[in-house]
């Protein structure tokens, strides 16, 4: 790795806390360029200004880091425990998607582009498996993924409805798992 890259992923990382502590407007680029051991005018270098290098951690966590959870639409309960997983594990990541629709509205208001091709692309495999299974109407592909993203999201610290996970389940993380992946079976 040059040290070019070698800074520019430090800026990443810490912008990534910065962000998902603070948001886009709560953000300081000086913040983030101590945190990151960097000249400040780099961040603008490698980013343009702060909604630049935003929309590179955003880019990178919910976008490419998704992808790291691979879509099963003939076992959405599977997906939504490996998503629940990802969400534990990485707890980032909805932060940021909660920031940028609290200060950019949904991602499709603002640029039908971003993501779309992903998303696409399992509704359109949701689409198929639901054509497959003849008799069972069930929900549209949309209203589906949305329900199975918020059920795997449940116990994520962004969710308002959310009670922590030790008043609800007195079993930690895995019986948690187990209820969202019960959740998603019976939705089905």
């Amino acid at each position: 790795m040059s040290r070019a890259e070698a800074t520019k992923a430090r800026i990443l990382h810490a912008a990534t806390e910065e962000f998902a502590a603070y948001g886009i407007a709560g953000a300081r680029v000086d913040r983030i360029a101590k945190a990151a051991s960097a000249n400040k005018n780099l961040i603008y270098v490698y980013f343009c200004n702060k909604d630049g290098l935003f929309d590179a951690v955003y880019d990178a966590h919910l976008g490419r880091g998704l992808d790291l959870v691979p879509f099963t639409p003939d076992d959405l309960p599977d997906y939504a425990g490996r998503l629940f997983d990802y969400f534990q594990k990485y707890p980032e990541v909805l932060r940021l998607a909660t920031w940028h629709r609290l200060e950019r509205g949904t991602a499709v208001e603002q640029d039908p582009a971003l993501a779309k091709p992903a998303r696409d692309d399992k509704l359109a495999s949701l689409e198929a498996t639901r054509k497959d299974r003849v008799g069972t109407p069930g929900f549209a592909p949309a209203t589906l993924l949305t329900l199975v993203l918020a059920i795997a999201s449940a116990w994520s610290p962004t969710n308002a409805a959310a009670m922590p996970a030790t008043d609800v389940l007195t079993s930690g993380p895995a019986e948690c798992r187990s209820a969202v992946m019960e959740a998603v079976r019976r939705l089905l």
